[in-house]
């Protein structure tokens, strides 16, 4: 099932029909560590009801903070020692991507979260961005898994390649990141030949198309939230984008205007816009 955030509350998208789940808060739902039975029953016991106009749904998240892990896909590997290569730190990538332990990151709060048909920002200061389609986890406060979306992970590859410190600042800005649209709702494991499909449109005009699969992630998702809820709690739950496999050709960089479309089934497609503010 599908848990959307809307102005008037969650609503849940099931075979059956819509349902709006009036009795909790969003951040109350997240918490819940049993997520998937809990919208199982409203599904089976509440009414059938209108969805409302879902072009107003917003970014499913409330005080969550997201995460993000990287180097996780060996495409994402071999791009980043490519862009730090002039500056010596190459080879941290190829060490990281072979390690047990992951990378892992603070991506965003909520304020810096843009929500599906959003505008994400473009930086001022980087010459070279791309966005980074990436699964992302809902993690319950105890660590469970109970659901999956969407995330746009934009990336100052410049920045990020001119010093490898430099990370939060070619990861963390304002808008600097998507979610969306809804969350898939599931006690289950997605399956490895889940597909992620990169667009990029330009004037209306497909200029960029890409597909990857989980198969090809060296970590799994229990894995990457055992790293990061070992020291660190989150008493609303969080977000964990698991990183990218699809990483655009060195000579593109996203324009303003430009519109990203990133389709992950069962949860549907994140679009986005970008621009200079």
């Amino acid at each position: 099932m599908l848990l959307y955030k809307t102005p008037i509350g969650a609503v849940v998208h099931h075979a059956t029909g819509w349902r709006h789940v009036s009795e909790l808060s969003w951040d109350e739902l997240l918490r819940r560590e049993d997520l998937p039975a809990f919208l199982n029953r409203i599904v089976a016991d509440a009414p059938a009801t209108e969805p409302g106009d879902l072009r107003d749904i917003l970014a499913p998240i409330g005080r969550q903070e997201v995460w993000a892990a990287g180097v996780t896909y060996f495409r994402s590997r071999t791009a980043r020692m490519e862009e730090a290569s002039e500056a010596g730190g190459s080879s941290f990538y190829d060490r990281v991507y072979h390690a047990d332990r992951p990378e892992l990151f603070m991506k965003a709060t909520a304020h810096r979260v843009v929500g599906h048909a959003g505008v994400l920002r473009l930086r001022k200061d980087s010459r070279w961005m791309v966005p980074e389609p990436e699964l992302t986890l809902l993690i319950s406060p105890g660590g469970k898994i109970n659901g999956y979306t969407i995330g746009n992970d934009m990336s100052c590859r410049d920045i990020e390649g001119e010093n490898p410190l430099y990370l939060p600042q070619a990861k963390t800005f304002d808008q600097c990141a998507g979610l969306g649209p809804g969350i898939f709702i599931t006690s289950d494991p997605l399956d490895s030949t889940t597909a992620i499909r990169l667009q990029i449109y330009r004037a209306g005009r497909l200029l960029f198309e890409e597909n990857t699969a989980l198969s090809q992630m060296r970590k799994t998702p229990p894995q990457l939230v055992e790293y990061l809820y070992r020291e660190a709690s989150f008493p609303d739950g969080c977000f964990l984008m698991t990183g990218t496999g699809i990483v655009p050709p060195d000579t593109f960089t996203l324009q303003n205007g430009d519109a990203v479309h990133i389709t992950i089934d069962p949860i549907g497609t994140l679009i986005n816009t970008v621009a200079s503010f």
